[in-house]
């Protein structure tokens, strides 16, 4: 059979490759045409447009771009109705990709969206764009199937696709990666400005900003693989900072502490165990709107799952170097807090269930294909 995926990100590049190899287990004959980036590509995907360039993020910058984000529905549309796949599979990107959906739904294709958006933080209304254009959604947050229920809309929990990852890991990666990228015995500090080259532009800067407060520490920048290493360079200048692109997972293995920007990361960083604090600054106006729109009381995935503070979060002005200075500090040198916080990742994980969710998505979503 023929499948369309449409992922907006670099996580969601990896745990689209990740459904596409247990896809392509059951079936054998599968075919993938895809807007994403280099792992789905690897896994066999026909690579329509790389995420680089559907970046968009925060309302300013959508309303900046928004004659290119139009460009690029019109041009996504017309190539799944060219392909005429047997399955279209969406994987988070919501903006995107529930317009999409509603395209794909009108035409009678077989609409599956993998990885929720989070509409249970804002934008309520559209779990009902997911009731009526989403023939199945596949959530991997444990609370997400009860909200969706709560609006009628049955929905499938896989588990979290992390867990599958950390599972491949090899455990030989810790010393190979000192080793390959030239790093000494000294405990590393990881600092994860994010993914997008607007977000790095505002987080890297006050990352970098409290390195002298910390010796006997290195700092090793977990670089995006769509990035160049010269942006990160123009940022950096002579501070004494590694750069490392596309190996973020050896690089938590190796981390003391994190500093990390409010997205998926955060969660990785837990999963590793990592001590981590949780930043993010963003657009003023963008921020000032999205305050009167989300509707949860915290950023970080972290928090959300285990319903309570368990890492710090430093959002806007609070996300300056004497409070990033200070937090890494306790973070480094209080044992007892260390503790408290990977006792809780330990919970977290039992919460986000077992590994396979690649695996259990793609049976869900051979099973109504066949049944369809």
């Amino acid at each position: 059979m023929k499948y369309y995926l449409i992922a907006g990100e670099a996580s969601g590049d990896m745990h689209a490759s990740h459904l596409m190899a247990a896809i392509h287990g059951l079936d054998p004959e599968s075919r993938f045409r895809c807007w994403g980036g280099d792992q789905m590509e690897r896994q066999g995907g026909s690579l329509v447009v790389h995420y680089r360039e559907l970046a968009f993020m925060g309302f300013t910058e959508v309303l900046m771009n928004i004659r290119t984000i139009s460009r690029l529905l019109k041009q996504c549309r017309k190539d799944i109705l060219s392909w005429r796949p047997d399955a279209l599979i969406l994987v988070d990107y919501p903006g995107f990709n529930l317009r999409i959906a509603r395209f794909a739904h009108k035409t009678g294709l077989k609409v599956f969206y993998y990885i929720s958006p989070q509409v249970w933080a804002w934008k309520k209304s559209r779990v009902f764009q997911v009731r009526d254009h989403v023939d199945r959604m596949l959530v991997i947050l444990p609370f997400e199937k009860d909200f969706y229920a709560r609006y009628g809309v049955e929905v499938d929990f896989v588990g979290h696709p992390l867990l599958d990852v950390l599972d491949g890991l090899d455990p030989s990666g810790r010393s190979r990666f000192r080793k390959e990228n030239e790093l000494d015995d000294r405990p590393v500090i990881a600092l994860l400005p994010g993914s997008r080259p607007q977000e790095i532009r505002k987080m890297l800067p006050e990352m970098i900003s409290v390195i002298p407060d910390f010796d006997g520490y290195q700092f090793v920048i977990g670089g995006a693989p769509s990035i160049p290493p010269g942006f990160y360079h123009r940022m950096t200048g002579n501070r004494d900072v590694r750069l490392v692109s596309g190996q973020t997972y050896p690089l938590l293995q190796n981390a003391e502490a994190a500093v990390v920007t409010s997205g998926t990361a955060t969660l990785e960083t837990a999963l590793f165990e990592v001590p981590e604090v949780v930043c993010y600054r963003g657009n003023p106006v963008s921020y000032r709107i999205a305050r009167r729109l989300v509707n949860v009381p915290y950023i970080s995935l972290v928090n959300l799952i285990m319903e309570r503070p368990v890492v710090t979060e430093l959002i806007q002005d609070r996300m300056n170097a004497g409070n990033i200075s200070r937090e890494l500090h306790r973070l480094t040198g209080d044992e007892e807090y260390r503790k408290e916080m990977t006792e809780a990742f330990r919970s977290l994980k039992e919460r986000l269930g077992g590994a396979g969710a690649s695996g259990k998505a793609a049976a869900i979503i051979m099973k109504h294909l066949q049944k369809w």
